[in-house]
């Protein structure tokens, strides 16, 4: 690691646990990402991560990915390999070290034995109810009868509630702690719970499972984690995680660290809340476009630097804050903007017709692909006398400083000729079905022999070659920047979230356009080929970003 490199502070608590003298001192960081799998990872997850593995890169460490899938309900293979895919995609890798909280089952269970049998946790039969009438207040200690049941007692409950022998709820294994503790995790928390559900890996081997305040630490000292980097909700636990540390007998005692989660405006990063869009079908499932999700993310077109760099800008911090959402659109749009290639597309189309313009006549001009990067070249546009153009950049009747397609005006058709707007033709009830022009010959490539200035600029699509493609143009999902404030976060859901458009004219040569190939549609925005639903013969493209920058710097 580059010592001249400005540090967060999570460097520097490893920096002083690998000095001389330090808890580390001559050891190798090894971080762990510790992913439940009954989700989809958001972009929240993807901080994360990111911090997980690139905080062991920069260290030349190792980092583990374990699947936390201690609590069995809704946990599904159809979430690990999801998980793994979006890890992948971002760039990480976690080689051979790759693990489930259940490996671990067996090794948790004789941990807690080993704490009953040293007395510091019992079988406890209060209800649920129970439990939070007794969990006492801020001087007011939390009780229990069952406290101060003997080892032996305890051990028979404890192995009888591991055979199954007693139903959900009727018994828990807790740490005795300190029932007056100001810290309300430390109110002999639960350990140990009964549930009968069938796991995704273990099947019914075990009724019982264990508290992840109780698993994970175990998991961390099994594996060698050095460093347990975790968001700042479990500074609080962290008492928890060093007393079971100290408490039982494991291998080695990594240290837990927090940093400020990522919250992001206009958007949910609950899990329980994506689920309910997901199964509610306010959305079409967990990759739908307009979800904060990485699979997401993904097939709207957003690319893995673009996130790296958007986490990254962020910082490393312990404060909690907000980012405006319009952060990561502007880091989408730079990481496109050098990237992307351009092409011509038509989103809402009417013809126009250059009645000057030979028919049965056609030509190319040299297109250039990225302005950004000459080195990518030009490309041949296809032109004739029909066209396509925006119904947007037609009015008859114009605003103020509408420096497009009016009758008497004159337009620059991109990269092509000048054109003169004649007029129009409209249908039965007064819409415009066609564009009327005439070309100068003599103005190729866009400029008028004579030096005369066009203000007007505008993008185009031969008819005769024109591709048809279906495009999604996608909006934020909430209307509220602050969808969480409201106790159902669905009544602020944004009707115009997605609009889809049917008929869209692009350039010849995107016949054959596939995921996850991205372009800047001129004038348009940033687009992407759907990953789901595109085919050969049915073009999908999704709008990843506008092209209309709304982050303040």
């Amino acid at each position: 690691m580059d010592n001249n490199e400005t540090k967060n502070f999570i460097e520097n608590f490893i920096d002083e646990d690998l000095s001389e003298g330090g808890r580390c001192y001559g050891m190798q960081v090894h971080t762990r990402f510790p992913p439940e799998p009954n989700g989809y990872l958001h972009i929240g997850h993807a901080k994360a991560l990111i911090i997980d593995f690139g905080t062991a890169e920069k260290y030349g460490g190792l980092c583990n990915l374990r699947m936390d899938d201690t609590n069995p309900v809704k946990e599904d293979t159809e979430y690990v390999d999801a998980i793994k895919e979006d890890i992948h995609w971002l760039g990480f890798d976690w080689g051979d070290r790759f693990f489930y909280g259940s490996d671990y089952f067996e090794q948790t269970y004789e941990y807690a034995v080993g704490l009953i049998k040293k007395g510091l946790a019992y079988v406890c039969e209060l209800s649920p109810e129970e439990f939070k009438e007794r969990r006492g207040d801020l001087g007011i200690p939390a009780t229990s009868p069952y406290r101060d049941r003997p080892i032996e007692e305890n051990l028979d409950l404890f192995s009888r509630m591991k055979a199954g022998e007693f139903p959900e709820g009727k018994m828990t294994l807790r740490a005795k702690i300190d029932l007056a503790s100001g810290n309300f995790n430390m109110r002999d928390p639960v350990l140990y719970r009964i549930r009968y559900v069938n796991h995704h890996r273990t099947g019914d081997k075990w009724c019982i499972y264990p508290m992840y305040d109780f698993a994970h630490p175990i998991q961390d000292a099994i594996e060698g984690i050095t460093h347990s980097l975790c968001s700042l909700e479990y500074e609080d636990h962290r008492p928890l995680y060093e007393w079971v540390i100290n408490n039982t007998d494991v291998p080695s005692h990594p240290r837990q660290i927090e940093f400020s989660r990522l919250n992001i405006n206009n958007t949910v990063m609950s899990k329980r809340k994506l689920r309910r869009l997901v199964e509610e079908h306010y959305v079409s499932g967990w990759d739908d476009p307009r979800m904060p999700t990485l699979c997401g993310l993904r097939r709207r077109g957003y690319t893995p630097a673009s996130i790296l760099n958007f986490t990254r800008r962020n910082g490393v911090a312990k404060n909690t804050s907000v980012v405006d959402y319009a952060f990561l659109e502007h880091c989408l749009r730079e990481d496109l903007n050098l990237n992307a290639p351009r092409a011509m597309a038509v989103l809402r189309p009417v013809r126009l017709t250059i009645t000057n313009y030979p028919e049965g006549q056609s030509e190319y001009f040299e297109v250039e692909n990225n302005p950004e990067r000459p080195e990518t070249g030009t490309r041949p546009v296809s032109f004739s006398r029909e066209l396509w153009i925006e119904r947007e950049d037609f009015e008859e009747i114009p605003p103020k400083k509408f420096n497009r397609f009016t009758p008497g005006s004159e337009v620059r058709l991109k990269g092509a000729y000048i054109v003169e707007c004649t007029g129009c033709e409209k249908d039965s009830d007064g819409n415009v079905t066609r564009v009327l022009c005439r070309y100068d010959p003599d103005s190729r490539g866009g400029n008028a022999a004579d030096g005369r200035k066009v203000r007007g600029t505008v993008h185009w699509v031969d008819a005769a070659t024109a591709v048809d493609a279906e495009v999604r143009l996608y909006d934020d999902l909430f209307s509220d920047p602050d969808p969480d404030s409201y106790e159902d976060f669905t009544q602020v859901i944004n009707p115009d979230s997605l609009v889809v458009l049917n008929g869209c004219k692009l350039e010849a040569g995107l016949e054959n356009a596939a995921a996850p190939a991205d372009y800047q549609f001129l004038r348009l925005g940033y687009f992407c080929v759907d990953n789901v639903d595109s085919r050969p013969g049915h073009l999908v493209f999704n709008r990843s970003v506008a092209l209309k920058d709304s982050y303040k710097k």
